[in-house]
């Protein structure tokens, strides 16, 4: 099987041995570091700079310390559509995956609490399913979105939800199949229905962001 191939990216986060470890670690495993930022300007530059495959930032920056890295990003897929986007926090702020998500559709996007981090092997392939133009949540900040978007879910049911879920996360038909101990063909019917219920515009080339997004949201 061949290698994969190596990504591009520019990190931004303020913190140095935060920085410094991160931009190590991904050198050391096949990505390539172009840049590194420490505030939303620097990120701005960067981006526009070296053009990565996928940005990866931590929500909060200087000057203000609240979502200064989270809008930069957005700033970064406003003028280059999308210009796939990494985030990470270091606890769940729905407020904050809300406007990511909505973002060109929710496409190649993640958003990952940085205890995330330290398990490489789930980290790396997070950077890469967000490259490929997936969609990555970590589970935590999946829990918690649904949790405040109960009335939506009511026409699902338990199975489907679990499906919902998984589909959240960004894992594929495969990985859903494995975790819930079902077959493909069960997998596809569920979102199937899952869609269907929400009653989604047919012929749409990203239906499972769609359907994520319906209940992830904000109103």
């Amino acid at each position: 099987m061949p290698a994969p191939r190596e990504l591009t990216l520019v990190l931004a986060e303020d913190g140095v041995l935060m920085r410094e470890g991160l931009a190590s670690l991904l050198s050391r495993h096949g990505f390539a570091v172009l840049a590194t930022a420490t505030d939303a300007d620097e990120l701005l530059a960067a981006a526009e700079l070296h053009r990565p495959d996928v940005i990866v930032t931590d929500v909060r920056m200087p000057p203000g310390f609240s979502d200064e890295g989270l809008r930069a990003a957005l700033r970064v897929r406003e003028r280059r559509p999308g210009t796939p986007v990494l985030a990470l926090s270091q606890y769940v702020q729905r407020t904050y995956a809300a406007p990511l998500l909505d973002s060109d559709g929710g496409v190649g996007v993640g958003y990952l609490l940085k205890e995330r981090i330290g398990r490489l092997t789930e980290f790396f392939e997070a950077i890469r399913q967000v490259a490929d133009g997936g969609t990555v949540l970590d589970p935590e900040v999946v829990r918690q979105l649904l949790r405040h978007r109960r009335d939506p879910l009511s026409r699902l049911s338990p199975r489907e939800r679990e499906v919902l879920g998984l589909m959240a996360e960004g894992r594929t038909n495969i990985a859903i199949g494995r975790t819930l101990a079902i077959g493909q063909a069960a997998v596809s019917k569920h979102i199937g229905n899952i869609v269907n219920k929400l009653e989604l515009p047919p012929g749409e080339g990203h239906r499972r962001v769609l359907a994520v997004l319906t209940y992830l949201r904000e109103s």
